[in-house]
């Protein structure tokens, strides 16, 4: 049985980013994974309930997603907003989908507050990247998951054997 693998929902071509965009990831592993049903796809923030388009948001404070889960950190927009506990409630929702689901691996974009995993932004909102987890995979490897950026797609390919 081929292992399950969580993915953001804009890298497969749903807009669903903030802006009300996708950001499709086109590979031939993503058509050959379909077709096998080994994709399970979710966008965290959409399934907290939050809209698109949506302000954006960053981790205050030059921090990480860690740091949201330890109550040490918050997400807030653009406008001033607190969305900590929607980003919260996204990285719980995407463990249970996860576990629900039987996936030991996540292919998720990279950047995202939710999302990133080889990078995010760092809360200044001028573009400054940092290393560092979203809060969303934050929590999946905190739940044993084996999280991938989508720069990573070929690790992800060499690490499940495709």
């Amino acid at each position: 049985m081929h292992s399950k693998i969580l993915v953001s929902a804009c890298l497969m071509g749903q807009a669903v980013r903030y802006d009300g965009r996708a950001k499709p990831l086109l590979h031939p592993a993503i058509e050959t994974w379909r077709a096998e049903g080994r994709l399970v796809t979710i966008c965290p923030e959409m399934s907290a309930g939050m809209k698109v388009p949506r302000p954006p948001a960053e981790i205050g404070n030059a921090a990480t997603g860690e740091d949201v889960l330890a109550g040490k950190a918050r997400v807030v927009e653009l406008t001033g907003a607190d969305v900590t506990e929607e980003f919260l409630q996204a990285a719980e929702n995407a463990v249970a989908l996860a576990r629900q689901a039987g996936c030991r691996y996540a292919l998720l974009i990279d950047g995202s507050p939710s999302c990133g995993s080889g990078f995010i932004y760092d809360g200044t909102f001028t573009g400054h990247k940092q290393a560092g987890n979203g809060v969303t995979a934050a929590a999946l490897k905190a739940a044993g998951l084996e999280v991938f950026s989508d720069r990573e797609i070929e690790h992800l390919i060499e690490r499940i054997g495709q």
